[in-house]
Order: structure tokens, then C-alpha cells, then sequence
């Protein structure tokens, strides 16, 4: 059994080390003057990195010496709904108190609330170890974006009143988005929100459906505040606490996640805050608030995937069959090599866009407007990317590591059969993969990306690297025929029937450039990278060959097709 999961995977320290955080690290810490008013604030960039390593290794530990070992009895155990009260696995009751204890409930809010002040890429560093070990208590835990949202858009009275019981563990949160008749399509959310004109008291009447922890004491609703009007520009956010007029109606029966609590809940008359501004709650809060998701969504799917890969290599190891190891048989090595280039391909991509997503937050909280505009812009496209990528790369590896299992992976007694129940929400929920393309597709036509993969391309590569460099830049030259194309044609049906392509292929190019830029730093990847690029390039040439061929008969006959 592991001792810590931070140690015992180099890949964590690396992305730690090769992700420039220096100038996100500057703005978050004010300079490195936060000293004076709090002791524990590191005093330089160095000191920052050792505290980040220090409580990743706290981290480590805890996922691998506690969480880890309760993960199965918590899924048999599950959620339990009993007299209208939601009640956790006793592996999870524990799992949580441990995390309260060890101050890591408030990672990234400021240090005046009670938090840590850490960076997303540190938080999502713990997150991954958090889903290796239980996905299903990454849910609970890795719900810090509702503090977040707090902290950017609420007033300062909601900061101070709500953020330090987050910080602390006194409260939990959960977003309340999605209604029955409102999923994907969150402009048709029909829960009301009105004002008592005496006393000015905001109240919530309708159903949330799919609600991630909605047992939660502090809970985000996205609710409709303008009378008459039917699209998204009615939709306002507000903050509501738990209490007698908010009811959990049910939890779900779901395939996995079994210790997290999936809910659908009531608003009653239910009293509320305004959070921001009035008709802004879908056009600006929820897609913050979505972008901080899909990074989340897409830290816990690597850590479903590292898990998986490596239930798959100890079996592999240890299962013999004709005399010899299966690892040994080429069927099955070329199983555990594509997943573990699938799986250093979705984690590169992952903390390049912490970095960005750290550089535009800590433009914010410094007030550089300008420069948190920026880096938005890319942090925008990157976020869908990397959900859609990161998500089926689980579901992939998850896939194949069942199939290394055999028979005995499809049995409970081997927890990748859990590994592959819990992979495969990730790419269904907080946005499908085809929405994260829909998200996608405006930045990948208006070449958002291009500035960022134009620095990766321009490094100083040799040898073989600088081979792999010019496969990919012909790749990238075939992306960029196919978007023109695509641009040509003016065709709204069209190209949202390519985004798959273009999208997929935006990504394999970026991530293939991330993978020879980590060759830089270290000559023992350079397998990794060739086997990606060797993968990556004939299918970035035929998925831009499908896109520059015209060919319209999934739309026109779709009928006779389906």
C-alpha cells in the first residue's frame, strides 16, 4: 500500500516544478508583504514553492494512510436519505474531519477569511491525490469554487460572513444550476426569485435537480428575478443557507460516486441574498463559476485516471499466465504504454491551464484589470479543452484497465470496476463534452490559442525533439487549412458539426508541443512525447482532412443515417 501520494509520483513534483507560477505566486501574495499581518505568508517565490510542497505532502499522506483505504467501504456503504436527512458513509464523516482539521477547506481563498491563499494549480495538485484516492469525497472537498464565487462577486458583508465559515469547515457548499427541465440549457431555469417590497427580503420558490451535495449549509441558486422574461438575462445569483423552507425531496440512485450525495431540492418560500448584480447570474456568474468546475472536474478525472493506471500496471505485474507476466505480452503493454501517454498528456494540459486560470485571478485580486482580461481570454478556451480531453482520457484508461483486469476487474473485489463507474460522470456532468466543444469551438475558430502554441514551437529543440516539433508544426499547418475552411463556408450547422474535430485537434497540437517542452527539462521523455506525437499528428491529419472535404451527408441524410 502507498504511503503518500504526493511522493510516490514524481509526475506531481515535476508539474509543481515546471509550471511557471512565479509571477501568478507575485500577485496572489501582494508582492510577498503579507508577512507583517500574517506569520505564515512565505516571504519570496522559494518560500512560497516549499509550503506548497510541504502541505502537498500532508496531502499525500492523508489521501494514501486514510482516504484511500476506506474508498470501497464508503461506495458499499453509500449515501443514506432518512427522515428527510441526507447522512454520509462513516469513511466519509471521518475523511471530512480529518480534512477540517488539517485547515484545507478554504485552499485558495485569502488568508484575512481563513484560507490558505494557494494557488488553483496547488489545489488542484491536492485535488488529483484527493480523486485517486475516493472520487467520490473529491465532490465534497473539491466544492472551493463556491467560496470563490463569493469572494469575487458577492459584497463584502457576504465575504465576511460567509467565507470564514467555509474556510473553517463550519459550513459546506453546493451550486443549485440544474432544474428538471433545465440541464444543459440553463437559460430555461424557471425557479422564481422575488422581492418583498417592504423589507427588500429575497425569496426562492422552485426545484433543483442533479445537486451535487445539496444537503450543503451554504448553498449558490441560480434563480429567475425578472418577471416576464424567459432567457438568461432574467437570471440573477443568490446566496441561500439550509433551513426549514430548503428540503432535500431525494438523493439519486447513481452508477457511481456512491459518497457523494447527488439531490434534488425544494425552495420554499426560502429566504436569500442577492449575490453581484441583478441579471448577471447566467452571463457572468455561472460561467465563472463553470470554468472553476470544468478545471475541478477535469483534476479529479486525472486522479480517477492515475488510479485506474496504476491498478492496471500492479495487476499486469503480478498476474502470470503461460509462464510470464502479462505485462509481457504485447497486447496487453500496449494497453498500459497508451495509457500512460494519455494520462501525461491530459495532466500537461491540465496545469498549463491552472497557470493561466492563476495568472488571470491573480491579475484580479491585485486590480489589474487589463491583465486579468487577457489571460481570461485564454483561460476561457483552455478550460473546456482540457474537461473534454481529461474526462475521456479517464474514461479511456479506466476502460483499458478493466481490460488488463479481465474477469476479476469486472468483480468488486478489485476497485478499478469502481475506478470505471466513477470515471464516467466526469464527462457528462458540469458540461458534456460536446457543450465543452460547443464553449470551445469560438476560441479554436478565432485562434485564441495561437500566440501560446507560437512560443511552445519557437523553443530550442534538437535532435529527436526537434523532429516531433516539425511533425507537429505540419499538423498544426493542417489545423489551420481546416479552421479557414470551415470560416469559408459560413455555415452554422457545419461547423458545429466539425467542432468535435477541430476542437480535438486544437488540443492533441497544444498538448504535443506541452510534452516536448517537458523533454527540455528532462531527456528521459522523450518516449513519452514521441509516442504521443507519433498517435497525435495522423490524427490531427484526419480529422482536418474530414473537415476540408465538404461532406454534408450526416446533416442532410441524418434522418436516413439514424
Amino acid at each position: 500500500m502507498a504511503e503518500n501520494f504526493f511522493l510516490d509520483n514524481p509526475e506531481l513534483s515535476f508539474r509543481l516544478g515546471q509550471t511557471e507560477l512565479a509571477e501568478a505566486v507575485r500577485l496572489r501574495e501582494a508582492g510577498f508583504t503579507q508577512r507583517d499581518r500574517f506569520p505564515e505568508a512565505p516571504g519570496s517565490y522559494e518560500e512560497a514553492v516549499g509550503l506548497y510542497e510541504a502541505v502537498l505532502a500532508m496531502v499525500g499522506e492523508l489521501c494514501a494512510r486514510k482516504i484511500a483505504p476506506r474508498a470501497r467501504s464508503v461506495d458499499r456503504e453509500g449515501v443514506r436519505f432518512e427522515d428527510g436527512r441526507v447522512c454520509y458513509a462513516e469513511g466519509t464523516r471521518q475523511s471530512l474531519e480529518e480534512f477540517r482539521q488539517a485547515g484545507l477547506m478554504g485552499v485558495t481563498l485569502p488568508r484575512r477569511y481563513g484560507g490558505l491563499n494557494f494557488p488553483n494549480t496547488v489545489y488542484s495538485l491536492m485535488m488529483e491525490m484527493v480523486a485517486r484516492a475516493d472520487a467520490s469525497l473529491h465532490n465534497l472537498v473539491g466544492l472551493q469554487e463556491i467560496g470563490e464565487t463569493i469572494l469575487r462577486f458577492g459584497s463584502d458583508d457576504q465575504r465576511e460572513r460567509y467565507l470564514p465559515r467555509l474556510a473553517s469547515g463550519e459550513a459546506d457548499g453546493a451550486m443549485a444550476l440544474t432544474e428538471p427541465d433545465a440541464g444543459s440549457d440553463l437559460q430555461a431555469v424557471r425557479t422564481r426569485a422575488w422581492q418583498d417590497p417592504a423589507t427588500g427580503q429575497w425569496r426562492l420558490n422552485g426545484t433543483k435537480q442533479f445537486i451535487t451535495n445539496g444537503c450543503a449549509r451554504i448553498i449558490l441558486v441560480l434563480a429567475r428575478s425578472e418577471e416576464g422574461t424567459r432567457d438568461g438575462r432574467g437570471l440573477s445569483m443568490f446566496v441561500c443557507e439550509a433551513g426549514p423552507r430548503v428540503r432535500v425531496r431525494r438523493i439519486e440512485e447513481k452508477m457511481g460516486l456512491h459518497g457523494s450525495p447527488t439531490c434534488e431540492i425544494e425552495f420554499d418560500d426560502a429566504p436569500a441574498e442577492l449575490v453581484g448584480a441583478r441579471r448577471r447570474g447566467l452571463t457572468r456568474y455561472v460561467m465563472s463559476l463553470m470554468n472553476g468546475a470544468r478545471v475541478g472536474v477535469s483534476a479529479q478525472a486525472v486522479g480517477i485516471a492515475e488510479a485506474a493506471y496504476r491498478s492496471a500496471r500492479e495487476y499486469a505485474a503480478n498476474r502470470r499466465q503461460f509462464g510470464r507476466a502479462i505485462e509481457e505480452f504485447p497486447a496487453v503493454y500496449e494497453m498500459l504504454v497508451r495509457s500512460r501517454v494519455k494520462l501525461a498528456g491530459a495532466r500537461a494540459l491540465l496545469y498549463e491551464t491552472t497557470r493561466y486560470v492563476d495568472l488571470r485571478d491573480g491579475c484580479e485580486r491585485s486590480g489589474d484589470l487589463a491583465g486579468a482580461k487577457r489571460w481570461d481570454r485564454i483561460a476561457s478556451v483552455l478550460t473546456p479543452l482540457t474537461k473534454a480531453y481529461s474526462t475521456e482520457v479517464a474514461n479511456e484508461v479506466a476502460y483499458d484497465s478493466l481490460q488488463i483486469h479481465g474477469g476479476s476487474g469486472y468483480m468488486k473485489d478489485y476497485d478499478v470496476e469502481r475506478h470505471c463507474r466513477d470515471a464516467r460522470v466526469t464527462n457528462i456532468y458540469e458540461g458534456t463534452t460536446q457543450l465543452q466543444y460547443v464553449a470551445a469551438m469560438g476560441g479554436v475558430m478565432n485562434r485564441v490559442l495561437d500566440p501560446l502554441v507560437d512560443r511552445l514551437a519557437a523553443l530550442p529543440y534538437q535532435g529527436r525533439a526537434r523532429d516531433l516539433a516539425e511533425a507537429l508544426g505540419r499538423a498544426r499547418e493542417n489545423l489551420a487549412r481546416a479552421v479557414a475552411y470551415v470560416a469559408e463556408r459560413r455555415e452554422g450547422d457545419y461547423q458545429d458539426l466539425m467542432a468535435r474535430r477541430l476542437c480535438h485537434s486544437e488540443t492533441l497540437v497544444l498538448t504535443g508541443y506541452l510534452l516536448l517542452r517537458d523533454l527540455l527539462a528532462d531527456p528521459g521523455r522523450e518516449a513519452l512525447a514521441e509516442r504521443f506525437v507519433a498517435e497525435a499528428v495522423p490524427q490531427v491529419e484526419m480529422d482536418t482532412a474530414a473537415v476540408c472535404s465538404g461532406d454534408r451527408s450526416l446533416i442532410d441524410r441524418r434522418a436516413e443515417v439514424v
